[in-house]
């Protein structure tokens, strides 16, 4: 199933319609839906180059707005709606243990992980963090920076180096950010329990 929907989204990129598509996406993947909007963000930058800056923009903002919807969701219907969704995706057990084990300043470091490596993914920390409260007018400022630092690095590696980084990215992005996320988590932890 997992497979036929990252095809599904990968098949909008040839669409005319492609950019609302792209919208959708970012704005749903923020808050529910599993297949990163990079699937659909990358083969449009590269078919369109010059529209690369473009695309990051209209996935930055879509992300956002998206994951505004994932704060409130959780911070309004976590019961309701939020806790099905999660244990759809098998992520329930887990987002209980990240929000019994995580204070205020982890779950800002997890914003600005999950938006720029998926680590945790961006819907378990969008309405984690409405559920415990971050305030929101934080959240937003970290999603922008962190979902715009990846949209817009992705845009310029795209432009600049064109189809040869494409599988670059597809391979190894994801890896390189995770790591630069564990190395973040790990500063955040060894300060935390140095003080």
């Amino acid at each position: 199933m997992l497979r036929r929907l990252y095809d599904w989204t990968l098949s909008l990129a040839a669409r005319k319609s492609a950019e609302y598509w792209l919208a959708f996406i970012a704005f749903i993947e923020s808050s529910i839906f599993l297949v990163p909007a990079d699937v659909l963000f990358l083969p449009m930058a590269i078919a369109r180059p010059d529209k690369a800056y473009r695309y990051a923009l209209i996935a930055t903002v879509a992300s956002v707005l998206g994951g505004i919807a994932g704060w409130l969701l959780g911070h309004f219907a976590y019961e309701a709606l939020a806790m099905p969704v999660l244990e759809f995706y098998g992520k329930l057990d887990d987002f209980e243990a990240l929000r019994n084990s995580s204070g205020y300043g982890l779950i800002v470091l997890l914003l600005v992980t999950s938006g720029l490596a998926h680590l945790p993914p961006i819907k378990v920390v969008t309405i984690l963090s409405g559920v415990i409260g971050v305030n929101i007018w934080l959240f937003i400022l970290s999603a922008i920076i962190a979902r715009g630092a990846r949209f817009l690095l992705l845009a310029w590696l795209l432009r600049r180096y064109g189809e040869p980084i494409r599988h670059f990215v597809e391979e190894r992005l994801g890896l390189i950010a995770a790591a630069a996320a564990g190395v973040l988590i790990l500063l955040y932890l060894l300060v935390r329990y140095l003080h």
